[in-house]
């Protein structure tokens, strides 16, 4: 269920619509962007600013700020055990223990712990994966990502649309691997900066000039900063998060596909065009824990049923292959990534001079 009352768009004019759903990315990255914001929607600074304030409290916008990319800054994985239902809250509290791990949802599956690990590198994560062997007694289904086919967290929400992505313009996908051993290069201001936005901007009419005051750098290096890190694909956007469970989108279900190794690219990209598949990527298979899948999809949509149609859809036109579906039914932990540990390691290795 949502934790807003059902008809919470209605509340809603179009000001609030405009910012729900169109700054969800490509904020400006400027000193004062509300007052750019206003100009665009033809409400002053100080209104805008309060409209996205009001916004994060009623839980509408989860944060305002950057959304980060750990693949590209350490090293991340998605990962799984299978908890004994006598042991699974004892289980969960050692995976979320861990502060590298900053998602884990219950899963309806045999597998029905998945997690998200991401360290400064490859090493790290693995360790931590060791320790949770180790300490759980249960084995680690560790997946990481191998190819990017599309994936975004955006979408429209105030709409009557079944699925997220729905009233979006068509999207081209593309396969863009993923190296396990990526590392962000990242200069000393970079990494103080990475560490003070990580968890939002402050929502303020100079969010670049605070952080800029919190990390003893100037406004102009913060800002000419982030743009480097959204060219460098560190930060992949900039906005209004947008918080889907509680404005609707909360029937969403992670589906496995065993698809022909020469085929998964053309595959890939073609279902990750689609309108309502919100997520599609390559992960690989591990036979010897009797998994053969190596294409994932997520559909975020707002009806359950409607979620299974579209897999059926899926399954019947686009990914004629041995699938299973994973509905999440528990959130066991849901935080954005540290980047603490991913930068100090960063910090060790020789710069090409910058700040």
């Amino acid at each position: 269920m949502s934790a807003l009352e059902d008809d919470w768009r209605t509340d809603l004019d179009e000001v609030d619509a405009a910012l729900v759903d169109e700054y969800q990315s490509g904020f400006p990255v400027v000193e004062r962007p509300f007052r750019v914001v206003g100009e665009d929607l033809g409400i002053g600074e100080t209104e805008a600013l309060e409209r996205v304030r009001r916004l994060r409290e009623r839980g509408i916008f989860r944060r305002f700020g950057p959304v980060l990319n750990p693949p590209v800054i350490g090293s991340s994985t998605l990962a799984a055990v299978s908890a004994s239902e006598e042991r699974f809250d004892e289980v969960a509290e050692v995976i979320n223990g861990h502060r590298q791990v900053n998602h884990n949802y219950r899963r309806d599956h045999e597998w029905n712990m998945w997690f998200v690990v991401t360290a400064a590198s490859k090493e790290k994560r693995d360790s931590i994966l060791a320790d949770i062997e180790e300490r759980t007694g249960c084995d680690v289904l560790n997946l990481p990502m191998l190819t990017d086919y599309y994936i975004d967290l955006e979408f429209p929400v105030v709409n009557d649309d079944s699925f997220a992505r729905e009233s979006l313009a068509a999207t081209d996908a593309s396969a863009t691997r993923i190296s396990e051993e990526a590392v962000g290069g990242l200069r000393d201001l970079e990494a103080d900066l990475l560490i003070e936005i990580q968890g939002g901007f402050p929502l303020s009419a100079t969010p670049y000039r605070d952080v800029a005051a919190a990390i003893d750098a100037d406004t102009d290096s913060v800002i000419d900063a982030v743009e480097r890190l959204l060219d460098d694909g560190c930060i992949k956007r900039i906005g209004c998060v947008v918080n889907h469970v509680v404005t609707g989108f909360d029937a969403n279900c992670m589906v496995v596909w065993d698809v022909p190794d020469d085929e998964l690219d053309v595959r890939g990209q073609r279902v990750g065009e689609l309108p309502y598949v919100t997520l599609c990527y390559h992960r690989p298979r591990r036979p010897d824990q009797s998994w053969p899948y190596n294409l994932f999809t997520m559909i975020h949509g707002r009806e359950g049923d409607a979620v299974d149609a579209k897999v059926d859809e899926l399954a019947a036109e686009h990914l004629p292959f041995e699938h299973e579906r994973l509905y999440s039914t528990q959130t066991l932990k849901q935080t954005g990534a540290r980047y603490d540990d991913l930068v100090s390691a960063e910090r060790a290795k020789p710069t090409d001079g910058g700040e």
